[in-house]
């Protein structure tokens, strides 16, 4: 669900559109993504309405991992590229609402009219003076302690991802986070940044729980997924009939500072029968399979709670994973 400042603003945005028109140009957009495209040249409307919530749910997601991680990052300055209507500053602000100054980079005049607009309604001092400007990925030259790409990378040449991320890593005084859509293609540009971010001495938050080479082969991508519930005007425009979606992404977050690391991070649901459960895991012995036996009670309790995107536990005493 989005902060209600941002809610509010999107609500009464949307309240002057024409809603038979948004259901077809929703439609449009879902596929276009299903395909791997961007967010160039969409309705606003459908955008704002289809889009905007399950992007925001993913990145508040990715941004929780980043801070159980690194407990310690505090930033005071982001630089939100394509930042879209704003999304990834309003997910970072409900996470570190202490930050002072953010910035905001979009080529598209349309969404930085939208950013401007919904800032310009928010109560939180760093959203209200935020500089909020027209300009391509490439051309930025800010720098900030958190800086944030949240699905912008699908506008780069697949093989523009790993220099592009080096551009960012530049700009970037501790944090960087990437986040990509859940396809193959989101992730092979994930896992471009991720190789040339590694080679650069870059260390790494998450997912991975180690730097050594990507495990994943062949036709095999590494995403997660976010469950949000939908509102009743994204399930008009989507024509749905269940009440919540499933977003997939894929993401990268890199520091400056070396963090400790969890043992290894769930990459599939977990699968429970009546003696166990079963975890899909990448940790530093590359991909895994860890079962934890229901008679175990305590070790059973503490991995019943946990779910696909989750970092693994300290090991206890009685469990095999």
């Amino acid at each position: 669900m989005l902060p209600g400042d941002l809610d509010v603003a999107v609500t009464d945005w949307l309240q002057t559109q024409n809603g038979d028109l948004l259901r077809a140009k929703s439609g449009e957009l879902t596929e276009k993504y299903r395909q791997g495209g961007n967010s160039r040249h969409v309705d606003l409307a459908a955008y704002l309405t289809t889009r905007m919530p399950a992007t925001y749910a993913a990145i508040s997601r990715v941004l929780t991992e980043v801070a159980n991680v690194a407990p310690e990052f505090a930033p005071q300055s982001m630089l939100d590229i394509g930042a879209g209507p704003g999304t990834a500053t309003w997910a970072a602000l409900q996470q570190w609402p202490d930050m002072a100054s953010v910035t905001m980079i979009e080529p598209d005049t349309r969404f930085v009219e939208l950013a401007k607009s919904f800032a310009a309604q928010s109560n939180i001092p760093a959203l209200s003076s935020a500089s909020i400007t027209r300009a391509k990925l490439n051309e930025a030259d800010a720098k900030a302690d958190l800086v944030i790409a949240a699905y912008v990378f699908a506008e780069l040449v697949e093989k523009e991802a790993g220099q592009t991320a080096l551009k960012l890593w530049q700009q970037t005084h501790h944090t960087l986070i990437i986040i990509e859509p859940g396809t193959p293609r989101g992730f092979a540009r994930i896992e471009l940044a991720r190789k040339a971010l590694t080679k650069a001495g870059a260390h790494m938050i998450g997912p991975c729980t180690h730097s050594n080479t990507c495990p994943m082969t062949g036709s095999e991508w590494c995403r997660f997924t976010q469950r949000l519930a939908r509102s009743r005007e994204h399930m008009h425009a989507k024509q749905a009939t269940v009440s919540f979606e499933d977003e997939s992404f894929s993401w990268i977050a890199v520091s400056r500072v070396a963090v400790k690391l969890p043992l290894a991070r769930i990459i599939a649901p977990v699968e429970i029968d009546k003696h166990s459960l079963t975890l899909k895991l990448c940790g530093t012995e590359g991909l895994t399979t860890g079962r934890v036996a229901r008679r175990d009670k305590a070790a059973y309790k503490l991995h019943r709670k946990l779910a696909w995107g989750d970092a693994l536990p300290p090991p206890m005493d009685d469990q095999d994973v």
